[in-house]
C-alpha cells in the first residue's frame, strides 16, 4: 500500500504516556494505530483523535504478526513504533511464583523483541523509521525485591542497545527512553511540586528523538522529576 503520511504505531497503550503519545504524534499530522490486550479501553481515545485499535498481546508471534499485516494494510509501513508494555512483580527472591516471573518477563522484554522485529522487517526494506523502547530505572540498576522488573528491563535495554547499533547505520532510529520515577495520573496526580513526571512532557522528548537529524541522533535520554535522587 502506497503511504501518503507517517504512522505511529504504540503497542502497550493505555490511558498514561501511550495517550500523550497517540495526542502529540497525532497533532504532527500522524496516523495512529494503537495496540493493546484490552483496546475496549481505548474506546474514547479512538473517539477523540481517530486513530485504529488492534488487540494483540505482545508476548505471542502470532498475534504480532498478525498486527503487522494489519499496518501493512491500512497504511503501509510504520514510521515509528513505541514499544510501552512491562509486568512489575514484587517480592524477594525465595518467595517468587516462576510462572508469573516468566510472563513478567516475556512483556517487558520478549514481547519487545517480537515487535522490534517485525518493524525492523518493515523499516529496513523502506531503509527508514524509528524504534523507540520505554525502559525504567529498573533498567540501569536493580532494587530489593525487584529482581523480576530488572531483569527485563536490563534485557529490554540491551535489546535496544544492541538494536541501534544493527539498525542505525541502515538509517533506522533506535532509542530507549529511561522513565526514572513515578508518572502523573488521574489516579495519582501530581500534589502541584512536580514530583512526578508529566505524561505530555514526556511524549514530547519521543517525538523530539523522532525529528532528530541523523546527523545528531541519540539512542538513549534518562527522564526525571527535579525531586528524583539518582
Amino acid at each position: 500500500m502506497a503511504q501518503d503520511k507517517e504512522t505511529c504505531v504504540i503497542v502497550g497503550a493505555g490511558g498514561g504516556l501511550s495517550a500523550s503519545l497517540a495526542r502529540l504524534f497525532n497533532a504532527e499530522n500522524m496516523s495512529i494505530v494503537l495496540a493493546a490486550r484490552d483496546i475496549q479501553k481505548l474506546e474514547g481515545l479512538k473517539e477523540e483523535i481517530n486513530c485504529d485499535l488492534v488487540q494483540c498481546d505482545a508476548t505471542k508471534i502470532d498475534q504480532v504478526e498478525s498486527l503487522f499485516a494489519h499496518i501493512d494494510q491500512i497504511s503501509g509501513a510504520p514510521s515509528v513504533v513505541v514499544y510501552n508494555p512491562s509486568a512489575r512483580i514484587r517480592g524477594d527472591i525465595t518467595s517468587l511464583d516462576p510462572v508469573e516471573t516468566k510472563l513478567a518477563i516475556e512483556t517487558t522484554c520478549y514481547g519487545a523483541f517480537l515487535v522490534a522485529q517485525q518493524a525492523a522487517i518493515r523499516m529496513t526494506k523502506n531503509g527508514c523509521g524509528s524504534i523507540f523502547f520505554t525502559g525504567a530505572s529498573a533498567g540501569i540498576k536493580g532494587f530489593p525485591n525487584s529482581s523480576v522488573f530488572a531483569m527485563g528491563k536490563f534485557g529490554l535495554r540491551g535489546l535496544a542497545q544492541s538494536l541501534a547499533r544493527e539498525l542505525q547505520p541502515k538509517n533506522i532510529h533506535v532509542a530507549h527512553f529511561v522513565i526514572d520515577g513515578g508518572i502523573s495520573s488521574e489516579l495519582r496526580p501530581d500534589p502541584g511540586e512536580q514530583t512526578l513526571l508529566n505524561a505530555d512532557e514526556i511524549a514530547k522528548t519521543y517525538l523530539h528523538f523522532y525529528r532528530q537529524d541523523r546527523s545528531a541522533w541519540s539512542w538513549e535520554i534518562e527522564l526525571r522529576p527535579w525531586v528524583e535522587k539518582f
